[in-house]
């Protein structure tokens, strides 16, 4: 019998090498679009004047193209879009509306990063664009967790508008990787079943996925009414599995529009609310917290090594995650704040019913 000792911080690169490994073998082939971390620097041309104000509901789609440089080429991609979400897509909220990306399968794409591609979610800056590569970082941090999780490119974007004439500046945006493929990758399908009973997840997926939540300070989300969660399932037979987007109002994000619901009673998005369901068995977390604490090393390293990132802000967030850490580590902290669900008095297990909209 031969026995292998390996430290923490190898076991942590071991398992991720394990899970990427995993990932190709289940789409057969590598997607060029996120296998990449550098920042891709897109130009969107068309008519932007007019599409950028289409914030209806039923928006219509506008023809546009999307270039970007390979080596000493530039590359033009056709692509039609429209404006997208809901609280991002008010004009009084956010600058720029975040994106749908709707790529013709009659338009040739062989080559290029956008050819497996079939509709991509854009996300464009609210506010200020630091908070874009700070929600792109809690991308990041779920798939170290997961490979059932969204994939996400960090891109600079900049806007070409043909009607008006002009250009603008830079800005950061966020590629997400479409359902279908995260679901394929999965060896999944998404579905659209709502008021799913929380207990209708298998319990290990649904407590990573929930704890993690309460790691980034999140508590826009319900699985009940699909708010920030999207379902697969690799058959009819299996259950589904919640795969979380869309991490805006996270407190770890830092956003000064993200506010908690007010139904919730809290005071700032940097105040934490685990919202599970009930369980008092506090056994049932402990290979979850195992897990966090075996990527403790990896999830502090997206942070503190990033170059793109004010050193305040790293600072702000080492403390932020120092906080989590320190509660699930100590059975007393961890226990009242993984058991509130089950305080009667509290809000743990408030459903939010205006949470239901796609953002």
């Amino acid at each position: 019998m031969v026995t292998f000792f390996i430290h923490n911080k190898q076991l942590s690169l071991l398992l991720i090498l394990v899970s990427l490994f995993g990932l190709q073998n289940l789409t057969g082939q590598a997607s060029p679009l996120f296998d990449s971390d550098e920042v891709l620097t897109l130009i969107l041309r068309g008519d932007l004047k007019n599409a950028f104000r289409d914030r209806k509901d039923n928006s219509a789609y506008y023809n546009a193209s999307l270039i970007y440089q390979e080596d000493s080429d530039s590359l033009v991609v056709p692509v039609r879009i429209k404006t997208r979400g809901h609280f991002r897509k008010k004009s009084s909220n956010c600058n720029y509306p975040p994106l749908l990306l709707n790529f013709s399968k009659s338009q040739p794409r062989d080559g290029t990063l956008f050819q497996e591609q079939d509709r991509l979610k854009l996300v464009t800056p609210c506010q200020d664009d630091a908070y874009v590569i700070n929600e792109y970082l809690v991308y990041r941090l779920y798939n170290l967790m997961t490979p059932k999780s969204f994939r996400a490119r960090l891109v600079r974007m900049i806007y070409q508008d043909t009607v008006k004439n002009r250009v603008s500046d830079a800005y950061y945006g966020i590629l997400l990787e479409d359902e279908k493929l995260m679901g394929k990758r999965n060896a999944s399908k998404p579905i659209k079943t709502k008021n799913l009973p929380k207990l209708g997840i298998p319990q290990e997926d649904y407590l990573k996925m929930a704890v993690f939540q309460y790691m980034i300070g999140n508590t826009d989300w319900s699985v009940e009414y699909l708010q920030n969660i999207k379902l697969i399932t690799e058959d009819a037979k299996s259950l589904p599995i919640a795969v979380p987007y869309d991490f805006d109002h996270a407190g770890i994000v830092r956003a000064p529009y993200a506010h908690p619901a007010p139904q919730l009673r809290m005071q700032s998005t940097l105040e934490r609310r685990y919202r599970g369901y009930c369980l008092q068995d506090m056994k049932k977390f402990e290979p979850i917290f195992e897990n966090f604490n075996l990527l403790k090393a990896d999830i502090y390293g997206l942070y503190a090594d990033n170059p793109l990132l004010k050193d305040q802000y790293k600072k702000e967030t080492r403390s932020f995650l120092d906080a989590f850490y320190e509660t699930i580590n100590d059975p007393v902290k961890s226990r009242k704040a993984f058991t509130y669900p089950c305080d009667p008095s509290g809000t743990g297990n408030v459903v939010i019913r205006g949470m239901n909209r796609d953002n």
